[in-house]
């Protein structure tokens, strides 16, 4: 991805580093999801419930990276939205 040179421009922007960091923070949250479910040991429906939170955490933690980096990368949009 290349901008023109100057401010918020994504020079150092990177695809791969930001699948790499994504994948990495959701295998975080499913590794301590994993840990809680190993020390806890709870009944079937319970721990389908925690695996179910530990995927929706793994789904946030993604969003949440990917959109810190390319923030980084790229700045705010300009029209002022929060996407």
């Amino acid at each position: 991805m290349t901008g023109a040179p100057g401010k918020d421009s994504g020079g150092d922007f990177s695809i791969a580093r930001l699948a790499l960091f994504s994948l990495g923070a959701a295998v975080a949250a499913l590794a301590v999801t994993t840990v809680v479910i190993v020390l806890v040991k709870p009944s079937p429906g319970v721990g389908l419930a925690i695996g179910l939170l530990g995927v929706v955490a793994a789904i946030a933690a993604m969003g949440v990276v990917s959109k810190r980096m390319t923030r980084r990368a790229f700045g705010d949009p300009k029209d002022g939205s929060n996407s």
